[in-house]
Parts: structure tokens; C-alpha cells; sequence
């Protein structure tokens, strides 16, 4: 259905609009708050007209939604230059022609026009109220929205907090369990008349500071100290147990009383027969306190260094490490260390840092000499440090110092 107005004289006919506007809403259920825009856009767009121009307000209520639409249609003969912002957009079907579409919960049957409302101060008071009230809602809603912000930003700093208490436990708790596990794999110095001892190990993940790289070190019952490096292939928890099976089998056949050239090719039958896929390179040394006497066995390792007042001579072991085919030590080498001399093992973690091996033998024996005689501690940490002042592979590090003293 249809209703046609035709305004007559300007001065009637921004009222007389406004009124049928209200009326339009009114009947149809149409809020304060939207009747308000309605009224103030049409306003808008009648101003905009020339002056004198016929203006015609036309709606219809199309039934076939749900709710149904008012459909409001206010024309121009003579469309205006232009027009501002509207505080409800319309639908500009053609130049001069502006179309709202609003829902419309009240459907009746039939609505025509009826008698212009007179009081338009209190038809616009009402939607001033409407208005204000909306602004006020929306002013609560926001002030709302920024307590709860407040109190969820507030409890999120908390458990960012505690969260991070939480870390800062944790992180102390694995401290302390890799400590310990460190100490465990790790035997500190035995004590031995005429020979300081040193160790200096660096993970290459600090995360998993077990890896592959482990030692040992104990006195045979005849006094003679008795020295393992193990450097097992691979990194974490699974190449730490190949190198402890190692050790231990080493330490086992070596209380045994069996011979130092034996030991790798014994260990390898041992170990193998459990662990098929282990690989390890092995270094086995005997130091009598007494005489200084040392005697090397190895099973692929990088060379041993000693250290002496006129030079630093590497001691090559050569032979095959556990898991390589024929494994053992293909000869015993002998030395005899003199008072002072520094015996130096190693994993080639140290001396491979920069993927030479050659060149950092050659930077091992500097920087060997160059710490020769500060503290078997303070050298280890020193030398370690030094060797890995620029590293482009990355590896586990063992260093182990001997200092004869006799």
C-alpha cells in the first residue's frame, strides 16, 4: 500500500513532513532513536531542495519479510547541488529520489495519513530523549567494556606472573637436575700424589648437557692412573648410554688386570652385543705418578698432546673405533713425561671448530703453551675458551689436563 503527500508552500512543508514522518514510524513500530534520524535526514535532504520545488513523500510496507519493510521515499522534482552526510543513509535510486528501508515490526493492514501532529517541540523532545538515552547506553557499555578490560588485563598480568615464578622454578629445577646429572656422568679428579688433574666440558646444546662426549679416570690397584675418553657418535640421552657403556666396560676390563692394548677391541666385543649400532672413538691412557711413564692406546681419537718447556709433540694413536669395522688400537705408543709437562686428551670437538682438524691442531699447540702454566682448572677453561673463540661446527668439547709433578 501507498500514501502520496504532496507538500504545498515551503513554509508548510518542512512540518508537514515531519510529521507524517513521525506518524509513518509511529504506526509501524519504528524506534525513537531511528525516527529521529528518519526526521533529521529528510530534514536535511528538503533543505537541500531549491526553494519553491515540489517535494513528494511516498511509503510502502512490503509484507513479503520478515518483519515486514517500511519502505519511506522522499523525491525532488528538482534534485539537489549537494547533499551533506546523512545521520540515516538512504538508497539514491536516481538523481533527486532517496529511499530508506526500515524494518518494521507493526504490519497493519491498512495506514493512511492523518492530521499532521501539532506539538513538534514534543515530538522532538521525545526523540532528543531517545537519543540521549542511546548515548548514555552507549557511554555505559563502554565504560563497562573498559572495567572488564581493566580486570582481564589485570589478571592476565597476574598469571603472566605466576607464570613466570612457574618458569623461573622450572628452570632452576632442570638446573639442578642437570647438575646433578652431570656429576653423576661426570667423576671429579681422583686424587693422585704428584699429578694435578683438570676436566673442562662444553655441550653443544646447553640444553642437553649430556651428550656423547665422557670420561673416565681412576687409580688400578697398583697405583697407576688409569684414564678413558669416549667421544660417542650422535648427540643426546641415547649417545650419553653408548658412552657409558663404554667407560664402564673400559673401567670393568681394566680392574680385570687386562692389557691396555686390549681394552678397545675387549670393550667393543662387550658392548656391540647389546648395542649393535653404537659407534664411539676411544682413547685409553696409563700415567705412572712415579716415573711419569705413559703408555696410549686409542681406537680413532684425535692424538694426545704433551706440552714441555722446549714443545708441544702430539701422540698419535692410531686404530679403529667400536662399531668401524676391526676395531682396537693398532700399537701401543710409550712416553715418558718429564717434571712439569702437560699431557693434554681431547675430543675433536675442540680442535674441529672451524671444520680443520689440521689447522686446529696447530692453533691447539698455541693456545696450549700459551696457558701451559697457569692452573690444570683455570688452563682447561682457558684453552677451551680460546679454541672457540670463532666456532663454524658445532660440537660437544671434552678437554682433560694431566700435570706431572714427581
Amino acid at each position: 500500500m501507498t500514501w502520496q503527500l504532496r507538500t504545498t508552500s515551503p513554509r508548510q512543508r518542512l512540518p508537514q513532513l515531519r510529521a507524517n514522518l513521525r506518524q509513518l514510524c509511529d504506526r509501524h513500530g519504528i524506534g525513537l532513536e531511528v525516527r529521529a534520524r528518519l526526521v533529521l535526514a529528510a530534514t536535511m535532504v528538503a533543505r537541500a531542495a531549491p526553494p519553491g520545488s515540489p517535494l513528494t513523500l511516498s511509503a510502502t510496507v512490503q509484507r513479503d519479510t520478515s518483519p515486514a519493510v517500511l519502505v519511506i521515499t522522499v523525491e525532488l522534482t528538482a534534485p539537489p547541488a549537494g547533499l551533506p552526510e546523512l545521520p540515516l543513509p538512504a538508497e539514491a535510486e536516481q538523481p533527486g529520489k532517496l529511499v530508506w528501508r526500515l524494518p518494521a515490526p507493526v504490519n497493519p493492514a491498512s495506514a493512511e495519513f492523518g492530521a499532521p501532529a501539532t506539538d513538534e517541540e514534543l515530538a522532538t523532545e521525545d526523540e532528543l530523549r531517545a537519543v540521549l538515552a542511546r548515548m548514555d547506553g552507549i557511554e555505559q557499555e563502554h565504560r563497562q567494556l573498559k572495567h572488564e578490560i581493566a580486570e582481564t588485563n589485570s589478571g592476565v598480568l597476574a598469571m603472566y606472573v605466576d607464570l613466570e615464578q612457574r618458569d623461573e622454578q622450572l628452570r632452576e629445577a632442570h638446573a639442578l637436575i642437570f647438575r646433578e646429572l652431570k656429576h653423576a656422568l661426570r667423576p671429579p679428579p681422583p686424587v693422585v700424589p704428584g699429578v694435578e688433574l683438570g676436566v673442562r666440558y662444553d655441550p653443544a646444546d646447553p640444553q642437553a648437557p649430556t651428550g656423547g662426549d665422557l670420561y673416565d679416570w681412576f687409580l688400578l690397584p697398583d697405583g697407576t692412573l688409569h684414564i678413558t675418553v669416549v667421544d660417542a657418535v650422535g648427540h643426546g640421552v641415547t649417545c650419553t648410554r653408548h658412552a657409558l657403556q663404554v667407560t664402564h666396560a673400559v673401567r670393568a676390563l681394566a680392574l680385570e688386570g687386562r692389557p691396555l692394548e686390549e681394552l678397545i677391541e675387549r670393550t667393543a666385543h662387550t658392548v656391540l652385543a647389546g648395542e649393535p649400532r653404537l659407534r664411539a672413538t676411544v682413547q685409553v691412557a696409563r700415567l705412572d705418578p712415579g716415573t711419569g711413564e705413559l703408555w696410549l692406546a686409542g681406537g680413532g681419537h684425535p692424538p694426545a698432546l704433551v706440552v714441555s718447556e722446549e714443545d708441544c709433540l702430539f701422540l698419535p694413536t692410531p686404530g679403529r673405533g667400536i662399531g668401524f669395522p676391526a676395531p682396537g688400537s693398532d700399537t701401543l705408543v710409550r712416553h715418558r713425561l718429564r717434571r712439569g709437562d702437560l699431557l693434554l686428551l681431547h675430543t675433536d670437538g675442540l680442535t674441529e671448530s672451524r671444520k680443520d682438524a689440521e689447522e686446529g691442531e696447530q692453533r691447539l699447540r698455541e693456545t696450549a703453551r700459551r696457558h701451559a702454566h697457569s692452573p690444570v682448572d683455570v688452563l682447561t677453561e682457558a684453552v677451551v675458551r680460546d679454541m672457540h673463540e670463532v666456532v663454524t661446527h658445532l660440537d660437544d668439547t671434552l678437554l682433560l689436563a694431566a700435570r706431572f709433578r714427581a
